[in-house]
């Protein structure tokens, strides 16, 4: 039997646990009426068994996916978490009720430098496409990233691979850098639009291009000059309207753009390096507010409605958080860079869930090296949804 358990905002979440914990309070009621001594221990773990169910709910709750033992711990499962790893060279899924990687692609060393086949370096983002097909970047890691003496890795690839990691679509050569045909230059950040084509962020390029299956580049942006100029661009999302949401993190702003160039909308007031940005359902904006540790939701005349700062909860005072996506259920999932965490706050501010020690770096279990995205694996509130079919 499959029993409600709450609704919020609209969205029902059922639970599968709850039907299997009364099977177990049912059991042992007959067992009772059938032993007449008992010990107390046993009514203790018989109790424990019974009301575990319980707390694994709010982990469920936190990402706002049904939380059914069918769905859970395998690939591509609705609610698990698809984090990019940076500083590890890698990119994992995670099952969010175990804190389990379910998948993972790349390398997991920060100090191998070896772009292609089955490797990704220093990527900025990554996210699930139709099929459990996952586009990423491979952004590649700067000179002293990992220390003084780090000499850096170059991929400027983006990539399409498959659940076994091997890669279906490519845009870009390995250690390649360029602005011509099929090179690119720092790339960050990468979606696939609905009508198939896909948008790349072109970061030490200074443009976001849209480019088909063929490779042939179809829409570009970036000015050489005036107020359109973009200066080390972070983010970009196509909009139901056709126009284009660019995070322009060093001019510290954000615009929104039409296909023939024109901006028709911005926000700078007191935004310090824009990392990323969504505009949600309501209208609003939600701005990852990297150089002042915060997110911001803002309005479309402007006003800031909402805001959480990443830097008050103990941790890294400059934590440069570098993504942030509102969830279906009005919870929030951020990317919090040099605190080496993601975690997911409610509308209230309350930290619901983190994956990641605060401010120590590593890659075991439950550990992060500079993560830089973060996403809920079928939520796309907020951001460009990939098409049904690849």
């Amino acid at each position: 039997m499959l029993e409600c358990l709450w609704v919020n905002s609209g969205i029902r979440y059922y639970s599968l646990h709850l039907t299997a914990a009364h099977r177990l309070w049912v059991l042992m009621l007959r067992f009772l009426k059938k032993t007449s001594e008992i010990s107390f221990v046993t009514v203790i773990v018989l109790l424990l068994l019974a009301a575990l169910p319980a707390f694994l709910l709010p982990l469920a709750s936190a990402t706002g996916q049904q939380a059914s033992g069918d769905q859970q711990g395998g690939f591509d499962q609705p609610g698990n978490l698809l984090i990019t790893d940076q500083f590890n060279n890698r990119v994992i899924e995670v099952d969010p009720m175990t804190k389990t990687i379910v998948w993972s692609f790349g390398s997991g060393n920060g100090f191998l430098c070896n772009p292609g086949p089955q490797s990704i370096i220093g990527s900025n983002d990554a996210e699930r496409l139709s099929n459990g097909l996952t586009l990423m970047a491979g952004t590649g890691i700067p000179p002293g990233a990992l220390g003084i003496d780090s000499p850096g890795c170059v991929d400027n690839r983006v990539i399409v691979v498959n659940e076994e990691g091997n890669i279906v679509w490519q845009y870009g050569q390995a250690g390649v850098t360029g602005s011509g045909t099929n090179e690119l230059n720092v790339p960050v950040f990468a979606i696939e639009t609905p009508s198939h084509t896909f948008m790349i962020v072109d970061q030490g390029n200074n443009r976001v291009i849209e480019v088909n299956k063929q490779r042939q580049i179809v829409w570009s942006y970036g000015p050489a000059s005036g107020p359109g100029a973009l200066n080390n661009p972070n983010s970009a999302e196509l909009l139901p309207n056709g126009h284009v949401l660019i995070a322009d993190e060093n001019n510290n702003r954000v615009i929104e753009v039409t296909k023939a160039g024109a901006i028709v909308w911005e926000f700078s007031q007191g935004i310090s390096a824009a990392a990323f940005a969504s505009r949600l359902p309501n209208g609003h904006t939600l701005i990852t507010d990297s150089g002042n540790a915060r997110i911001v939701e803002v309005t479309r005349d402007g006003r800031i409605v909402w805001e959480f700062s990443t830097n008050t909860t103990g941790g890294n005072l400059n934590p440069l958080p570098t993504n942030a996506v509102r969830l279906r259920n009005g919870n929030t999932i951020i990317a919090d860079q040099f605190n080496d965490r993601a975690l997911i706050v409610s509308r209230e501010k309350e930290i619901e869930f983190q994956y990641g020690v605060t401010n120590v770096p590593g890659s075991g279990r439950n550990m992060l090296n500079g993560p830089y995205t973060a996403y809920v694996i079928g939520d796309y509130t907020g951001q460009t949804p990939p098409p049904l079919h690849f």
